[in-house]
């Protein structure tokens, strides 16, 4: 196989794996019911046609026979008034127009045959369809079952893409709160070790003594308090 046969079998390969991806059954099915239908009504109109050419010929034929029947009385009462040209006359258009007649009988008869065979066609197309209707139904109703159930499936193992794009956000979520917390955890443990300290509290050392100088002055205004009031004694 050569390199562009090979290409062309990879190419069609493709496409009919990306159109199978795409087709929905159903409405393929939905389609050739569809393409049924009016072919049925093209059977229907045809048959209309060659039912209405048939009528129209019986009609055409009515009209001659109904010129054989008086060509036929003209003939024999121009005997009566003895005059046999004329009834020689009638009688010659009656044989022309009574060979038409049967002409047209002939043709009446095939329109009538192929009409018969029309509406058996007709008959067994319109069965067929009634058929497939009843079978696409079933089928779309066995693949919405189907669809559903490889639906739930996916997302209930986490397979689709769906529930794939929401687990990959939840891990993403996981991670970062993982993170953070190590982070906090971090943080505080140099904090405890002194490792870190907050620039805005100033220095600790000083704030000690701070708190050292101030209970002192508490206590020396405490005794200045109690010795006022032991002299006022």
């Amino acid at each position: 196989m050569g390199l562009l046969a090979r290409m062309s079998t990879v190419f069609k390969s493709k496409a009919s794996a990306a159109l199978d991806q795409m087709e929905d059954p159903r409405q393929t099915l939905d389609y050739s019911y569809e393409k049924q239908m009016e072919l049925l009504q093209q059977v229907k109109r045809s048959l209309a046609d060659v039912a209405t050419s048939k009528k129209m010929l019986e009609l055409q034929k009515d009209q001659l026979d109904a010129q054989v029947s008086k060509l036929d009385d003209e003939a024999k009462a121009a005997l009566t008034a003895g005059r046999e040209d004329l009834a020689k006359e009638a009688l010659t258009r009656k044989a022309q127009i009574a060979q038409q007649s049967a002409g047209l009988t002939s043709q009446v008869a095939d329109l009538a045959g192929q009409e018969e065979k029309m509406i058996e066609n007709e008959k067994r197309l319109e069965a067929k369809i009634t058929s497939f209707r009843s079978q696409k139904e079933v089928i779309k109703a066995q693949y919405s079952t189907a669809q559903a159930q490889v639906k739930v499936g996916e997302a209930t193992t986490g397979i689709s893409e769906e529930m794939a794009d929401v687990g990959m956000a939840m891990q993403r979520a996981q991670d970062k709160t993982d993170r953070m917390r190590a982070r906090a955890a971090a943080i505080d443990d140099l904090t405890d070790s002194g490792a870190l300290t907050d620039p805005t509290a100033g220095d600790p050392i000083q704030a000690e003594l701070d708190k050292v100088q101030q209970q002192s002055d508490v206590d020396k205004d405490l005794a200045r308090l109690k010795a006022e009031m032991g002299g006022s004694k």
